[in-house]
Parts: structure tokens; C-alpha cells; sequence
């Protein structure tokens, strides 16, 4: 990357920010579940076990996806609080950087609204996706989502063209590489990572790109916002009541 492409990136991202509000709440939302899931492993006696790789029996507790119990106990509430959960601080720490480099810029452009919805639907898919893969196997992280917003980052910005629309372009598939080599490295479910991919391209590809076009379907995104943040809500207070029943 050469040192005009660098300055344009962080002129965008700092631009970005300033009214990135659903990007801050869902980074925010990532920090705070695992702040408390270190704080209960660390009640339990873990330590650093808790923040460094915490067991795959406080994950599940967390609410960590775990297939057989959802389809078993019909906790579908794990297809989404998954994404929310975070096996390290590594591993959260990789997820938040990426969604903090490439989260503002999509808000930006597309709204509030459109971004939790490709986020929400994101994340069912990549769920999904890793089922039909590991059925079996425990899963966490947001990464799946992220994926979800990287591919319909590239499908939009290709769409969209011109010089700035291909340098967006570049800039997500940048992003959508390196995640790719990270999830390869540390052992991450990349079948999810793929599953949200396609999930974010589909979507970018068929988003209207005019002006015009997007405004006569903001009343249909901010309907569909508004029950993909029920679900998460939901979703999420699903947690404590399941240790009720434990």
C-alpha cells in the first residue's frame, strides 16, 4: 500500500466516525459481554485463562453456538449472541480493529439502518454456513458479520465505480484477505467467515445505489432495523434466563 492510498484510508475512516453511532454501539456491545464473561471466569478461579482463551464450558455459558443444543433445546437465541461472544482477547481484540476500520466507512454510506440489517442477516448465514460444516463444534465471534459487511462492501462499491467506488472496493477486499489469513492461522470456523461473505455480496449487489432508489426503501430498512435490534436484545437477555434453567 503506498502512502496516498494510507492517507486516503484514514481521511475516510476519521471522516467516518464522527457519526458512526451504530458502529460504536456494536463494538461497545462485543466489549461489554466479554468484559463480564472474563469478570464471571475470573469469580470461577480461571485468571488469565478467562481474557487469554477462556474454556469452551464459559463460552457456551456466554452464549457460544453450539448446534446440538439449539436444535435439542430450541436456544435458537445462540444464532445470534454467537457473534457477540469472543474466544480471547485476541481474538476480539482482530474482530473490533477490522470492524472499526471498515464498519464507519459502510454507515456512512448506506445508514444505520441497512448496516444492522446486513449485519443481523450476516450473521444467521455465517451460522448456517458453519452448521452445515461443524455441525458439532462450538463457535464464537463476530466475525462472520464483519465478513458479512466486507462482502457487500465489494459488490457495492464495484457497483458504484468511478475512482473513489474502486478504492473502497480495494480497500474491504484488503481487509477480507488478511481476516481470511488470520481465521486460517489461529484455526477460526472460515466456513462461516465464507457464509457471511456471500451473504454481504448477494446483498451488496442487489442494494439500490441511487439516491433515489435507497430513499423509497428507507421505510422497509428501518422496519427491518428495528426487528433486527428486538432480536439482538432479545436474543441477548436469553442469556442470563438460560442459567435458570441450567
Amino acid at each position: 500500500m503506498n502512502s496516498r492510498n494510507f492517507r486516503q484510508q484514514q481521511f475516510f475512516i476519521k471522516n467516518s466516525l464522527r457519526g458512526s453511532s451504530l458502529v460504536q454501539v456494536l463494538i461497545y456491545a462485543n466489549l461489554s459481554l466479554f468484559t463480564l464473561m472474563v469478570l464471571h471466569g475470573t469469580v470461577r478461579g480461571l485468571g488469565m485463562q478467562a481474557i487469554l482463551h477462556p474454556p469452551v464450558e464459559l463460552l457456551a455459558h456466554w452464549g457460544a453456538q453450539y448446534w446440538p443444543w439449539v436444535v435439542k433445546h430450541g436456544e435458537w437465541w445462540r444464532c445470534i449472541t454467537y457473534a457477540f461472544t469472543h474466544g480471547g482477547i485476541i481474538h476480539l481484540g482482530f474482530n473490533m480493529v477490522v470492524l472499526y476500520q471498515v464498519g464507519p466507512l459502510l454507515e456512512e454510506e448506506i445508514g444505520a439502518p441497512r448496516l444492522l440489517t446486513v449485519y443481523t442477516f450476516s450473521t444467521l448465514v455465517a451460522t448456517f454456513a458453519g452448521y452445515l460444516w461443524h455441525p458439532v463444534s462450538v463457535v464464537v465471534g463476530a466475525s462472520g458479520a464483519i465478513f458479512g459487511l466486507i462482502g457487500f462492501s465489494i459488490s457495492f462499491y464495484h457497483r458504484i465505480g468511478g475512482s473513489i467506488g474502486i478504492f473502497r472496493r480495494n480497500f474491504m477486499f484488503q481487509w477480507a484477505v488478511m481476516a481470511f489469513i488470520f481465521g486460517y492461522v489461529v484455526g477460526a470456523d472460515n466456513a462461516a467467515h465464507l457464509g457471511g461473505l456471500i451473504a454481504g455480496l448477494v446483498f451488496g449487489w442487489f442494494m439500490p445505489i441511487k439516491a433515489r432508489s435507497q430513499r423509497q426503501t428507507d421505510g422497509i430498512f428501518k422496519v427491518l432495523a428495528i426487528i433486527c435490534a428486538l432480536m439482538i436484545i432479545i436474543s441477548i437477555v436469553f442469556i442470563p434466563i438460560s442459567w435458570l434453567s441450567a
